[in-house]
């Protein structure tokens, strides 16, 4: 299983990004998915998470600001993040919860850069 993770970049305070991860391989469901980011010294923390039935979980700090959704067939999950701040900086990685034909396993991506900055 692997976990392509795309969408990063740089953007001006109160500008828009969207990321998108995809996993592929021998997968028979996704349980959840969802992002983590680690800022400059900082510890990583959970971002925004989504089941395959869409219930979503959201940092306080990026609540109305940023919306994570999951597409089941494509077996991707996206955060749309509005509204940018200069603490969002950090690099974002990928997190998914899948079944295989063997077992369920936790997966991370290879994670990428948002830098908000004017």
């Amino acid at each position: 299983v692997q976990l392509q993770a795309s969408g990063g970049g740089l953007v001006q305070p109160g500008g828009s990004l969207r990321l998108a991860c995809a996993a592929s391989g021998t997968i028979r469901s996704v349980e959840v998915m969802g992002w983590y980011r680690q800022g400059p010294g900082k510890q990583r923390e959970l971002v925004a998470t989504i089941t395959s039935g869409g219930f979503t979980i959201y940092a306080d700090s990026v609540k109305g600001r940023f919306t994570c959704s999951i597409d089941n067939v494509k077996k991707t999950v996206y955060l749309q993040m509005d509204n940018l701040r200069p603490e969002d900086t950090a690099v974002y990685f990928c997190y998914a919860d899948l079944t295989s034909p063997w077992s369920r396993s936790g997966y991370w991506g290879q994670g990428t850069l948002v830098t908000v900055s004017s």
